[in-house]
């Protein structure tokens, strides 16, 4: 078919009366990069129509026969939610609609985590994973069950060897409810979500019939429903609005039927045109198992928010194992051999169930030596670094010194390839790479010996032997090795040493270059669209991204900007020509209290921020950090006759607090730190903002370990002269425009932005003017910080000031 025919056809599929100009643009590019097994990288303001353009697009493509499916990823939760709607609002006028799915994590859909059924020691993932291994254990076929129903051979759409027995699984599922079959109301029953489920509240454990000796495990009836259905599912998406289904009507539909309602989401997935997660799902390593099935060239991938996906991916890839959680693997090996030096049968036990594994029983009394030598070598490492870097004091208890923030240590110079102190010491000590590759397995075998020889604790030692052995394999360019304090305060009682009162410590593997999974990523799908409102410079996301690399490889990419869609004539945008806002200008904002102590720089910005804090309606200050916005809200308190909130690094529930107070109205100041939560992914829509302003560039501590490890990788990738842009530079100011992207969310909104420093302005020294998109490059009007009262008095004299 013809790009032409494509194009009409698309409007089928649009689910509003008319696209915005650009919003066509965007499917229609959208469109063609998708043919041609090729990526879109999108940037798109508020107002472009980003959702709907992207599933308008995606629609196309699987009902031409492009593709089979479409996977949505996204970082936020509401824009989650937008797919949805605007999904339903695309089939409510479609004779075939498409099928849809939200997914979310196994800990919102289980019915028993979700209620409080399992014990507190026990994490909902964990227990499930027992569970399931428990059930399916006991449904599992012995072969010669003729009489019972034969198992279906086509399960996700693949064909899979039928091990389990549909009866039994039919016959545990009946043993937890009270009364048989049909009794669905009584006393006790386990209810979720506002659904009353067939069960018993509490676990059932197994039939005596079903099991050999006197264990009789506790298994998952909602489980072992969904093998009595030979993996199928009693839901489907009818039960959605529009043949859309969240978690809000298949958590409820799948808990009255009894079957578990994560295995019907991932029923519903594999059968699903639309499927929208979050990144995790896509780029967690341990989420991204559920999508497996659908991860292929026949997947259409739309990513949102995409300015996020490096600092994101980076978190997804990096592995961190506290030092308790190594203690306890520790002593998961160690409650084995110690069971294995009871008594010779209790040995031969143990050496038995380990052997089904390949792993003898002197491997596991290896790792047990191993992690205990490495917490004993973190212990030091730590009581080494304190007291070089903050004095001996501590170590008898007096801890008032240490700095009440989180600390990294690193095992390496984060500037130097080379191979880091914990690894070296390991292979002094004789714990080579044999040994570590060999923790994975050696921590399954104990795992599996605990649980069947029905120890009372749950293993941890799997998931930190897959640690251990990437920590091994993984280079020292990509990746960072630290030893992380995290600022965590305890009391004297249950601590080892006299610095856990302050610090929780780990060990970090930090993934330094996420473009390199990204782009691995995106080469196994068939094509997609990577879109938000602050991508550019496009050629660099195109490079961090991962993108440019499959470009080298003949994948098109495509690159679109749009500029903002609402009346220009609505809005004042101004960079304010002031000095540099940079910690050498400004001076330590602690040591400035008095304002005849303040440095020049500082008295320069007071003087805009009180210009600012005195625009009409609600006012919005960043700063580049929450220090300095602790300063600068402390003088606009005195300084302006409006209310000033301060926001500070809180609770999510401190935080509504804050929001609520300022959208109540009567006009007030919020200052927060760029870098906070309240300047991104926050809708100001409506009179809930009018001015918005950025004070300087919100770098990151560039002296940060993980920082100077970044651009050190980065220097290797794409060259030292470009180090510093890509890692530092080009994320700090999507930040500052994600900021000033809170006001004017509509055609009718009216408000004013600002970009304070001169960095911001065309031609100045170390200048960013050159990464705001080419609209705003346009639009933004330089002036001196004397001009801003008069700018901002005028543009409110033509507009209907807000109270």
């Amino acid at each position: 078919m013809a790009d032409s025919e494509v194009s009409d056809r698309w409007r089928d599929f649009f689910g509003f009366g008319q696209p915005y100009d650009n919003q066509a643009d965007a499917i229609e590019s959208a469109i063609q990069a998708g043919r041609a097994k090729g990526f879109l990288a999108m940037e798109g303001p508020c107002g472009t129509g980003k959702t709907m353009a992207a599933l308008t697009a995606g629609a196309t493509l699987v009902r031409e026969g492009d593709y089979e499916r479409i996977v949505v990823v996204t970082p936020v939760k509401q824009q989650l939610q937008q797919f949805v709607d605007d999904l339903r609002t695309m089939n409510a006028g479609l004779d075939d609609p498409l099928r849809g799915v939200s997914l979310v994590g196994k800990r919102d859909l289980c019915p028993y985590g979700r209620e409080g059924v399992f014990p507190d020691d026990v994490g909902t993932h964990d227990r499930c994973d027992d569970l399931r291994e428990h059930t399916a254990r006991l449904v599992e076929s012995d072969g010669n069950s003729d009489d019972r129903p034969v198992a279906s051979t086509a399960v996700g759409g693949e064909s899979e060897e039928v091990w389990w027995d549909p009866q039994l699984g039919s016959d545990l599922a009946k043993h937890a409810r009270p009364d048989g079959p049909g009794q669905q109301v009584f006393e006790d029953a386990l209810e979720t979500a506002g659904a009353t489920s067939p069960y018993r509240r509490s676990q059932p454990n197994a039939p005596e019939s079903m099991v050999e000796g006197d264990d009789t495990p506790l298994y998952c009836p909602f489980e072992a429903d969904w093998y009595a259905r030979n993996k199928g599912s009693p839901v489907d998406f009818g039960v959605g609005a529009n043949h859309v289904v969240t978690a809000d009507d298949y958590l409820p539909a799948a808990t009255e039927r009894g079957t578990c309602p994560h295995r019907v989401m991932g029923v519903l997935l594999d059968e699903a045109d639309v499927v929208v997660g979050n990144y995790n799902h896509l780029f967690d390593p341990d989420s991204r198992p559920l999508l497996e099935s659908v991860l292929d060239e026949q997947t259409f991938v739309v990513v949102d928010e995409a300015h996020r996906l490096e600092e994101r991916v980076r978190d997804l890839l990096s592995d961190r194992v506290g030092r308790a959680t190594l203690k306890r693997a520790r002593n998961d090996c160690q409650a084995l051999l110690s069971r294995a030096s009871q008594t010779s049968e209790h040995k031969k036990q143990v050496r038995d169930r380990l052997a089904s594994h390949e792993v003898p029983l002197e491997a596991v009394e290896r790792a047990r030596d191993f992690y205990d030598a490495a917490l004993t070598w973190l212990d030091e490492r730590v009581a080494d670094f304190l007291t070089r870097e903050y004095g001996p004091e501590w170590r008898g208890g007096t801890t008032a010194d240490l700095p009440d923030r989180t600390v990294e240590v690193p095992l390496r110079d984060p500037e130097t390839v080379e191979q880091d102190e914990l690894t070296a010491w390991a292979e002094d000590e004789g714990y080579t790479g044999d040994l570590w590759r060999s923790l994975p397995g050696i921590g399954v075998a104990v795992e599996d010996t605990i649980d069947e020889l029905g120890l009372t604790r749950t293993p941890v030692c799997g998931a930190v032997g897959v640690i251990a052995k990437r920590w091994w394999e993984h280079d020292h360019a990509s990746y960072l090795r630290e030893v992380e304090l995290e600022y965590s305060p305890a009391d004297e009682h249950g601590v080892d040493r006299p610095w856990q009162t302050q610090y929780t410590a780990g060990l970090v593997l930090f993934e330094c270059m996420p473009g390199d999974t990204l782009k691995d990523v995106f080469a196994g799908l068939g094509g997609g669209v990577l879109m938000s409102a602050t991508l550019e410079p496009l050629d660099v996301f195109a490079e961090v991204a991962g993108l440019e690399a499959l470009r080298r490889a003949d994948r098109p990419v495509v690159e679109r900007t749009y500029t903002l869609p609402f009346p220009e004539e609505n809005r004042a945008s101004w960079l304010v020509d002031a000095t540099p806002f940079t910690a050498h200008n400004r001076g330590d904002p602690t040591e400035n209290g008095d304002p005849e102590t303040w440095t020049a720089t500082r008295d320069e910005y007071a003087h805009v921020l009180r210009t600012l804090a005195r625009s009409p309606g609600n006012v919005m200050i960043a700063m580049p950090n929450y220090r300095e916005a602790a300063w600068a809200g402390e003088y606009l308190r005195d300084a302006v006759d409006k209310s000033v909130l301060v926001d500070e690094s809180s609770t999510n529930d401190e935080t509504e607090e804050l929001k609520r107070d300022f959208f109540a109205g009567g006009g007030k100041v919020l200052v927060t730190s760029t870098r906070g939560t309240l300047t991104e992914g926050v809708d100001y829509d409506g009179d809930k903002l009018h001015c918005c302003a950025v004070v300087g560039i919100p770098l990151v501590n560039i002296g940060s370990p993980r920082v100077r490890a970044v651009r050190r990788a980065y220097a290797d990738a794409f060259g030292e002269d470009n180090a510093f842009e890509y890692a530092l530079t080009v994320p700090a100011v999507r930040r500052a425009r994600q900021t000033i992207g809170r006001v004017i969310r509509g055609h009718d909104e009216v408000g004013t932005r600002a970009l304070v420093g001169r960095r911001y302005t065309e031609n100045a020294r170390h200048g960013v003017h050159g990464y705001l998109s080419p609209g705003e490059r346009e639009e933004f009007l330089r002036l001196t910080p004397e001009f801003l009262s008069s700018q901002i008095e005028r543009f409110w004299r033509d507009h209907p000031a807000p109270e």
